[in-house]
């Protein structure tokens, strides 16, 4: 889920709107606008209808913000890094590094999304109980009490991927000690909330209410992807939990010259060689690692004149795994350092290059052989 516009960092941590964003804030406002507040406060004229909708839209997203921030934050006091907040057409996802530790680790991260979206709620409850006189300031605060309730109460649903299917393998996790069980309980039970989601959008489309029976099976056929997503992210992680870089890694690897120009590297290599990263030594000896996505930031005018050595990433920066480093291990050192690619180093010397893709061909074979 990568954000179409950032918007900047709250506590460090990216936050951007995906382009679905903008689709259900126009359609939030609207219905504010011309169903719920015509409705409830009748007296006010239009144009209030239409600020107070796009206001309250602003201030709905923000508590979305807030619901996803608090899982974000707890996620980093357990040592867990979040690469960012997107919200999107149905509200917010927090892009947690990885998963969590331990069951309790699991059960704090889910549940502060919650509790936060409940405070809220009271929060503004109390404040309309303040300002129920004034229409104006009355209007919000009581339908942003009602949607934080009913926000805290739709994700402590036990159906994962919602933060209360989260708790709910966390309480699994913790019972039985074995953390792919408790990922399957919880996807299983996910899919059977979203099937329910879908069956009673349908109902509710035969009883002639259209819009909210598509909308309710529209959830529930994102959270039934999104579950089954995630059971076989679990078996595969099952099946891999074995393998070890070493079973995975090219061990052909080539050695450039830094003083290479680029367009000779780009010629030779990459478009009649079919390679896509290299190792850059002189006298065999390694000075850094170059990329598709390093060659790719400099202008392909200049290519003829600029040497390797000026785009490579120096060896000592390089993020690096070992031959008997687990896979999945591996897998989750690239995704922290968001890189395609780490060179294999045993006992201080370069033995070979694990990718994304030949983890992928990797992966793909075994499916084949059905193993």
């Amino acid at each position: 889920m990568e954000a179409s516009v950032r918007l900047g960092r709250i506590l460090g941590i990216p936050v951007g709107l995906h382009i679905s964003w903008f689709l259900i804030f126009g359609l939030v406002t609207w219905s504010l606008a011309v169903g719920y507040f015509p409705t409830e406060y009748p007296s006010l004229p239009t144009s209030a209808y239409w600020g107070l909708g796009a206001m309250t839209s602003l201030l709905f997203f923000g508590s979305v913000l807030a619901h996803e921030l608090s899982h974000s934050v707890v996620a980093l006091r357990n040592q867990i890094p979040v690469r960012g907040i997107t919200l999107f057409i149905f509200g917010g996802v927090a892009q947690i590094g990885r998963e969590p530790p331990n069951a309790g680790a699991e059960f704090r991260i889910a549940l502060a999304g919650p509790l936060t979206s409940l405070g809220l709620g009271l929060g503004f409850g109390g404040l309309w109980l303040l300002d129920q006189a004034i229409p104006y300031l009355a209007a919000p605060s009581l339908w942003l009490m009602r949607i934080n309730l009913i926000l805290a109460g739709f994700n402590l649903i036990p159906g994962f991927p919602l933060d209360g299917g989260r708790v709910l393998r966390a309480i699994v996790w913790q019972i039985t000690g074995n953390f792919q069980k408790a990922t399957r309980v919880a996807t299983f039970t996910g899919q059977l909330t979203a099937f329910g989601f879908i069956g009673f959008g349908l109902l509710t489309i035969l009883s002639g209410n259209f819009f909210n029976g598509l909308w309710l099976a529209f959830i529930g056929w994102f959270l039934q992807n999104a579950a089954a997503s995630s059971y076989a992210q679990a078996n595969l992680q099952q099946s891999l939990r074995d393998v070890t870089v070493s079973q995975v890694m090219s061990r052909d690897c080539l050695l450039v010259p830094g003083q290479m120009p680029l367009a000779q590297l780009v010629e030779e290599q990459i478009l009649s060689g079919g390679r896509r990263c290299f190792f850059v030594a002189d006298e065999d000896r390694l000075r850094g690692v170059l990329t598709l996505a390093d060659i790719t930031r400099v202008p392909k005018a200049n290519w003829g004149h600029t040497p390797l050595e000026q785009v490579m990433v120096p060896w000592e920066r390089t993020v690096k795994v070992q031959p008997d480093t687990a896979l999945l291990a591996a897998l989750q050192i690239m995704d922290d350092a968001n890189v395609n690619q780490v060179p294999v180093v045993q006992g201080g010397q370069m033995v070979g290059m694990l990718s994304r893709e030949q983890l992928l061909r990797y992966i793909r074979t075994r499916a084949e052989l059905g193993i």
